[in-house]
C-alpha cells in the first residue's frame, strides 16, 4: 500500500504533469492564433477602403491593425521605426523621394487604388467644347500642377520645352496655341472654382467632398499605368513574408473593389487590374 507521502508525491507529480499539459496547449493555441500586423493609413476614402481590406484579411487568418496619421511625412517613419510593418497610403514618385531625401530602405509589394486627377466643368460637357482663350484652373502646387499639364499635353492641347521636368510648371510651356488662360488655385479650392472657370483640375478627394459626379470627367489620366497609384509599403526584407501576400490579396480583394464602385462611383479606381 501507498503511504500518505507516497500519495502526496503522487498527486503532485499529476498537479504538475498537468500544467505542464496545459501550458502546452497555450502554447500550440498561441501558435496556432492570426498573425497581427499593424497598418498605417490616412483619413478619408483610404481608410474607408482599408477597413474593407481589414475584413477580407480577418478571413484569411490575418488581423490588421489599422493606424491612422494625420501626416503624410509619419508613415513611412512609423515604417523604419518599427511602428507598423505597412503602409498604404502614397505614390510611388512620394515614396521616391523620401527615400532619397531620407535613406528609407523601403519596398512596394502592390498596388491598390488609383485616385486619378481630372478635369471637370459646369460649362462644358466635352473636352471638344472648350474654346480657344478658355479659361482653366489649375493646382498651384508643383506636384498637382505637373500632373494636370500632363494630362494637357496628352490631350494635345499645350506643348512643353523638351528641357521640361517630369512634373512641369506654367513656366515649361512652349506652345499654347488655343490661348488657354490658366488660373492657379489652392488644389482645394479648386471645386469651388467651377462657375468662374470654364474648366478645372481636381484632385479625387476634392470631387468626393464637393460631390460632383465623377462620370462626368472631361479628361481623366490612366489608370493601369498611373505612377499615382496608391501602393502598400513595407520594410525592404519583408516583402516575402507570407502575411504580405495576404495583405496585398485582402486590399486587391474583389470586396474592396466592389466598395470603390458602390461608394466613389468612379472617383476611386482599383489599380491592380
Amino acid at each position: 500500500m501507498f503511504s500518505a507521502l507516497s500519495r502526496r508525491a503522487i498527486l503532485a507529480g499529476s498537479v504538475a504533469f498537468a500544467l505542464c499539459s496545459f501550458t502546452a496547449l497555450q502554447v500550440k493555441a498561441a501558435d496556432s492564433q492570426e498573425k497581427t500586423i499593424k497598418v498605417g493609413v490616412v483619413s478619408g476614402p483610404e481608410e474607408d477602403l482599408a477597413v474593407v481590406a481589414k475584413n477580407v484579411a480577418k478571413t484569411k487568418g490575418l488581423n490588421v491593425q489599422l493606424v491612422n496619421f494625420d501626416d503624410y511625412n509619419l508613415p513611412n517613419e512609423a515604417l523604419v521605426g518599427k511602428d507598423i510593418e505597412a503602409n498604404a497610403f502614397q505614390h510611388i514618385p512620394f515614396m521616391d523621394a523620401q527615400v532619397k531625401a531620407r535613406g528609407y530602405k523601403l519596398a512596394v509589394i502592390g498596388k491598390t487604388w488609383v485616385e486619378p486627377l481630372g478635369f471637370y466643368s459646369h460649362k462644358i460637357k466635352t473636352i471638344k467644347d472648350l474654346a480657344d482663350g478658355a479659361k482653366i484652373g489649375i493646382p498651384n502646387d508643383p506636384s498637382n500642377q505637373g500632373r494636370a499639364l500632363n494630362l494637357l499635353v496628352k490631350q494635345g492641347l499645350i506643348k512643353l520645352n523638351k528641357d521640361a521636368p517630369a512634373l512641369p510648371s506654367l513656366g515649361d510651356i512652349a506652345e499654347n496655341r488655343h490661348h488657354y488662360n490658366f488660373v492657379e488655385l489652392d488644389a482645394a479650392q479648386l471645386a469651388r472654382s467651377l462657375d468662374d472657370v470654364d474648366m478645372a483640375a481636381i484632385n479625387t478627394n476634392y470631387v468626393i467632398s464637393a460631390k460632383i459626379d465623377p462620370k462626368s470627367v472631361l479628361l481623366q489620366e490612366d489608370r493601369l499605368h498611373n505612377p499615382y497609384a496608391n501602393i502598400l509599403v513595407v520594410r525592404k526584407g519583408d516583402e516575402n513574408k507570407p502575411e504580405m501576400k495576404e495583405l496585398v490579396e485582402s486590399f486587391q480583394s474583389d470586396a474592396v473593389k466592389k466598395a470603390m464602385e458602390d461608394k466613389y462611383h468612379g472617383a476611386i479606381l482599383p489599380a491592380w487590374q
